[in-house]
């Protein structure tokens, strides 16, 4: 019987590695970026125009949706971390 169950071990150990030497990126962690605003979900966001919140930086397409999120940056980080996007990090505040 214990050599049934190592030998079964073995085999799915086995499996294990076949499957990820098949495809190397199963363990890797995948980087989803961030191309739409989630303000105005139809637009593509402008990479200079962002909002720095909790160590995290959300585009966004135009000036008028920087008003939105700085209102409520965890409504927007939430609904982009539903999304599955990777945030960029945010730039440390420099010392006035």
């Amino acid at each position: 019987m214990k050599k049934m169950a190592m030998m079964v071990g073995m085999v799915l150990l086995l499996g294990v590695g076949i499957a990820l030497a098949a495809d190397p990126a199963a363990g890797a962690a995948v980087v989803k970026k961030q191309t739409m605003c989630p303000v105005m979900t139809n637009n593509t966001v402008n990479p200079k125009l962002y909002v720095d919140s909790d160590g995290k930086r959300i585009y966004v397409c135009c000036r008028g949706c920087i008003g939105a999120v700085k209102k409520d940056p965890a409504k927007y980080i939430k609904q982009l971390e539903a999304e599955g996007i990777t945030f960029d990090k945010a730039e440390p505040e420099k010392a006035k």
